[in-house]
C-alpha cells in the first residue's frame, strides 16, 4: 500500500508497476484508510477516486505505440524494452546488457521517439499490454 501526496499518473503506474496493490492519496480520512488496509489484507486493491482516475487516462495514452513501430525497434531496442517492462531502472538494464547507462538512456530516448510514447512508464505499460494481448511475446 502506499500512501503519497502524489497524483500524477506517472507516480501512479510506477508504483502499480513496483508491485502496489493501493494507492491513496495524503487526505484519506482515518476510516477510509483503514477500510483500504483491510482490504490490502484480504489482497484486494483501494484507489483513491483520483488516482484511479489518473489510471485510467494514463492507460488511455499509453495505447499511443502502435504494432508497425514496434517493427522499427532495433534488436537492442526491444531487449530493453522487454527490461523496461520486467520493470528493471536504466542502472540495472545498463549492467545486465554490459553497457553505459548513458547507451541505455539513448535507446529508451529512441524507444519513446519510434512508440510516439512521453516517458517509460508509457512503454511499460505498451510492453505490458502488448505482452498480455500476445502470450509468449
Amino acid at each position: 500500500m502506499l500512501l503519497t501526496r502524489h497524483e500524477g499518473d506517472e507516480r501512479l503506474i510506477e508504483a502499480m508497476l513496483a508491485g502496489a496493490t493501493s494507492y491513496l492519496l495524503k487526505g484519506t480520512s482515518p476510516s477510509e484508510l483503514v477500510l483500504a488496509f483491510e482490504r490490502t489484507a484480504r489482497g484486494e486493491s483501494a484507489l483513491h477516486p483520483r488516482a484511479a482516475a489518473a489510471m485510467v487516462h494514463a492507460l488511455s495514452v499509453s495505447t499511443a505505440g502502435s504494432e508497425s513501430a514496434v517493427d522499427a525497434l532495433t534488436g537492442r531496442e526491444a531487449e530493453v524494452l522487454h527490461l523496461i517492462d520486467a520493470g528493471f531502472p536504466n542502472a540495472v538494464i545498463a549492467q545486465r546488457l554490459a553497457v553505459s547507462k548513458k547507451t541505455v538512456k539513448n535507446r529508451v530516448s529512441s524507444i519513446l521517439a519510434k512508440l510516439q510514447l512521453a516517458h517509460r512508464t508509457q512503454a511499460a505499460v505498451f510492453a505490458w499490454r502488448r505482452r498480455m494481448s500476445r502470450p509468449g511475446l
